[in-house]
């Protein structure tokens, strides 16, 4: 019966990214702001800071670029010198495509990421971008959108619940006879700790050492009780993740030649 069931399926493994901090070794959305005069952001539109509030602050401080004459071109070169985190490109570059997916899943923006990955001829290495929608209008300045509004999630914000998308992913990719046999997480913040609970124990997360998510995941345990059932290992290259994977899971990356 089994057998039967599982005939047309093609298993392979999940990898799911954050961007910033994981994928690239900055933050792109306060990265752009030394493009402002003299590399500040005024009182007022810091002042819009929140958790909850990320996508409207980014908005007004790419109208406050556009008000001072930074021209997309400018924006985009900018995203281009930002330098991706120790060992990711060789990750990226290693895993087999035909036993293994990468998605990113990050409340950064699509035209940052899109950008940064295709510059550096990365694109075709992911499968899909989460993130929030964004383009330049008509006079050049970058417009945002929050990737879904959500209140089920109270340990993600309201634009981005990182959770609610990865299960998503998973069902659709079912739907396509694609069966993920181990899922990888791979974050820094603490909006990457929703995702790695909702893992299993076959499962991986990979918080990034000296970042937020590893102090969460113990913060959470303690003080709610909220257990992470995967495998924990903290990575200081994206080499430490692939040998982790690689030890644990045959075949995952491509044969030397």
């Amino acid at each position: 019966m089994s057998q039967i069931a599982n005939e047309g399926k093609h298993e392979k493994i999940l990898l799911a990214f954050d961007f910033d901090h994981t994928i690239i070794n900055d933050n792109s959305d306060t990265y752009v702001t030394k493009l402002a005069p003299n590399g500040k952001i005024p009182p007022e539109i810091k002042a819009l800071y929140s958790d909850q509030g990320w996508t409207l602050f980014m908005s007004e401080i790419f109208r406050y670029l556009h008000s001072n004459k930074t021209t997309p071109k400018q924006i985009l070169e900018c995203m281009t010198e930002i330098s991706f985190s120790p060992g990711m490109v060789d990750l990226l570059t290693t895993l087999d495509q035909t036993k293994a997916e990468a998605i990113v899943i990050s409340d950064a923006n699509y035209i940052f990421i899109d950008h940064i990955l295709t510059f550096h001829g990365l694109k075709d290495r992911i499968n899909k971008i989460f993130t929030n929608p964004a383009k330049f209008n008509n006079e050049g300045r970058l417009e945002l959108e929050m990737y879904h509004v959500q209140d089920s999630c109270s340990l993600s914000t309201v634009n981005l619940c990182k959770g609610q998308i990865l299960e998503s992913y998973i069902e659709e990719r079912a739907k396509e006879n694609v069966i993920f046999t181990h899922i990888a997480f791979v974050g820094d913040g603490e909006n990457d700790f929703c995702p790695s609970l909702r893992l299993s124990p076959k499962d991986f997360v990979f918080p990034r050492e000296g970042y937020s998510l590893v102090k969460h995941i113990e913060k959470m345990k303690a003080e709610q009780g909220l257990h992470i059932k995967a495998n924990i290992h903290t990575w200081k290259s994206g080499l430490d993740i692939l040998k982790i994977l690689s030890d644990k899971v045959p075949l995952l990356v491509q044969p030397s030649l």
